[in-house]
């Protein structure tokens, strides 16, 4: 077996559009085999029958074939901004309710709606109504919760919906747009359609076939090696009080972890041009040395906007993983 899981989807397919999006958010780098609908290749017809995507085979052989089996395989792997809601049950509780009618109700009426030639003898616009129903109050949601589903920051519950809500709009963007009870969750679903990961997450891809080339998800991403050292500015009242509490969680100068999903990291010469774009006018910068065999959280190397790669630890930075934390002045960068 591959050491890497290979992961089976479809582009559009919002199942598998969920799937990804996990994968993202937990720093996964898998195997992409997209898949043409009408010629589903051999291999995953093999790990999974039913020939739905995705289809998440792990390297053990462990085959994962359910979009929130695989959401919740990558979450446990790492989830840095605590997507899951770990420490409430309360949380848990809504976010289960919301899939779950997402996962039935909703999605009932989504087919019926979008894709009534399907369904003869059943009412498009009955399906309609009852649809834009669950929509509404999805949206009343999103407004008496800060702009997400289930309190002020975006969970599981979250990345879960928006590819259905999502293709509700591509089904009536003009009905979609002008509903003004609609609008809460027009700007929810503009935050997901807006952010640098749709576009990673809808890369395209010819279809896979044994014997051709093998790409990676996400494309714009790659390995980061164990063998060499890494590099992290923090200010050092930081630094002090993740030393006293045994792990740092600031991502870059200003944003924790769980706001932006990773700790952002560099290779050393990388240090400088960090320092002059984020710490220049900051006291008391130290440079943090990091030996990246001692990270247990998921480490990958992502594209900025430019282009540049630059290492991300999807988790937070233990404290013996850093083996020298100096002072560091714009000449020493």
């Amino acid at each position: 077996m591959s050491e890497r899981p290979v992961l089976y989807s479809f582009r559009r397919c919002p199942y598998a559009m969920r799937a990804r999006w996990a994968l993202l958010q937990a720093g996964q780098i898998v195997h992409w085999r997209e898949i043409a609908l009408k010629d589903k290749p051999a291999p995953m017809l093999e790990a999974s029958p039913k020939g739905t995507v995705p289809v998440l085979v792990l390297a053990d052989g462990t085959v994962i074939d359910e979009s929130l089996a695989v959401m919740s395989w990558a979450l446990n792997q790492a989830d840095p901004s605590d997507l899951c809601r770990q420490g409430s049950s309360k949380a848990q509780d809504c976010i289960r309710q919301l899939i779950e009618v997402n996962d039935t109700t909703f999605k009932h009426h989504l087919d019926r709606f979008k894709y009534s030639d399907r369904y003869p003898g059943q009412s498009r616009q009955e399906h309609q109504q009852r649809g834009l129903g669950v929509l509404r109050s999805w949206s009343e949601r999103i407004g008496d919760c800060g702009g997400w589903l289930v309190d002020g920051r975006c969970s599981l519950a979250d990345g879960a919906l928006w590819p259905f809500v999502r293709q509700w709009r591509i089904a009536d963007p003009e009905g979609f747009d002008a509903d003004e009870a609609l609008e809460p969750l027009r700007r929810w679903l503009m935050r997901f359609l807006q952010h640098p990961d749709f576009e990673r997450l809808m890369q395209r891809a010819d279809p896979w076939h044994p014997g051709g080339l093998q790409p990676l998800f996400p494309a714009d991403a790659v390995d980061v090696p164990a063998d060499q050292p890494l590099f992290h500015l923090a200010l050092a009242e930081d630094w002090n009080a993740a030393s006293r509490s045994g792990q740092y969680g600031i991502s870059t100068r200003g944003l924790h972890l769980d706001q932006v999903g990773f700790i952002h990291l560099s290779w050393r010469e990388q240090v400088a041009g960090t320092y002059e774009r984020f710490y220049a006018d900051a006291d008391s910068v130290l440079l943090l040395t990091i030996d990246a065999a001692q990270l247990t959280s998921p480490l990958r190397a992502d594209a900025i906007p430019s282009g540049e790669l630059f290492p991300h630890l999807y988790g937070p930075l233990p404290i013996k993983a850093v083996i020298d934390a100096s002072p560091l002045t714009g000449a020493e960068s």
